[in-house]
């Protein structure tokens, strides 16, 4: 393996949108049991700190030894710096703040909540990446962001006092599509592996601190059951997911591929629904409903537009 086998060479259109979507989805599947396997592992159990921090350095173990045998090319400075944000994001932002956040909430509340991701990661793309999309998008990824605002509103009984497990959700959607786009880039450059790999391995002294405060704080315990989902955690949802999200954020467009998450609230409530027993209420499945509907049409103009502009091209 090496730094040229995850490169994104240029494609025939439909082909490469075909391949971002395929992977995207791989990705997303991968993560769909991010929320429920960390509402299993803090609850009663490990510690918010550790499974947070803890399952950072496990994924980083497990990058060094890929880096090691690999010996991909070495990120230049520029590419340090953007790894830094990556890392930020994706490393320490969104799992310290969902771990914290489902010491508080349902597993299938955070999966709704989470459906912010296909918008903001969007955004960020087109901040970054300098897409451009069409007004008739950011109609349908406005919409529904507002959905998902309003789902988590009818837990508080109003929009102007949200419960601070939803500001902590909110901030790791921040987090998460900051990472994303940063770290969908930054693929084109270095591969997907390769740059989650790095990221990782950049933030794994702060991490690795983090943990040992955690466990300093308080050994951890918990029950086989939870050290299966820590576990499931520090492999999958921390590294290897991201083999597959960031080569098809890379194959891209961002802002196409990025909607492929409008399925991850679905997926996350079937499995908190499976898994813990959690009950499917009205405002749940009104709140689901509404996020895939709005984000599938998100994903519709958006790539009719970029097939129109192709065909265009071709002329």
């Amino acid at each position: 393996m090496t730094a040229q086998d995850s490169a994104i060479a240029p494609s025939a259109g439909p082909l490469s949108e075909r391949a971002g979507l395929g992977w995207g989805l791989l990705g997303v599947t991968a993560f769909s049991l991010t929320i429920p396997f960390t509402r299993i592992a803090a609850h009663d159990g490990l510690s918010p700190l550790f499974i947070g921090a803890g399952r950072a350095v496990v994924a980083a173990a497990l990058a060094a030894g890929c880096l090691l045998i690999s010996r991909p090319v070495v990120p230049d400075r520029g590419q340090w710096a953007r790894l830094a944000v990556v890392a930020g994001g994706v490393v320490a932002g969104f799992p310290l703040l969902t771990s914290y956040a489902l010491t508080q909430a349902p597993a299938a509340h955070g999966a709704v909540v989470v459906g912010l991701l296909p918008a903001a990661t969007a955004a960020m793309a087109v901040l970054r990446g300098r897409e451009r999309v069409p007004a008739a998008f950011w109609l349908f990824a406005g919409l529904g962001a507002a959905a998902v605002v309003a789902f988590a509103a009818l837990r508080t009984g109003g929009l102007g006092a949200p419960h601070r497990a939803d500001l902590l959700l909110f901030g790791a959607v921040l987090a998460a599509a900051v990472g994303y786009a940063e770290g969908g880039l930054l693929a084109r450059e270095l591969g997907s592996w390769q740059t989650v790999s790095w990221a990782l391995l950049l933030a794994a002294p702060l991490m690795l601190g983090l943990t040992a405060a955690a466990v300093a704080g308080e050994r951890p315990s918990g029950t086989a059951g939870q050290w299966l989902a820590f576990s499931y955690l520090s492999v999958v949802s921390m590294y290897l997911g991201f083999f597959a999200w960031y080569r098809g954020l890379a194959i891209g467009p961002m802002t196409l591929v990025s909607q492929v998450q409008l399925v991850q609230p679905v997926l996350g409530i079937l499995w908190a629904t499976l898994l813990l027993r959690e009950p499917l209420g009205g405002a749940t499945v009104a709140g689901g409903l509404a996020v895939v509907a709005l984000a599938r049409g998100a994903v519709r103009v958006r790539g009719a537009t970029r097939r129109s502009a192709e065909d265009c091209a071709a002329r």
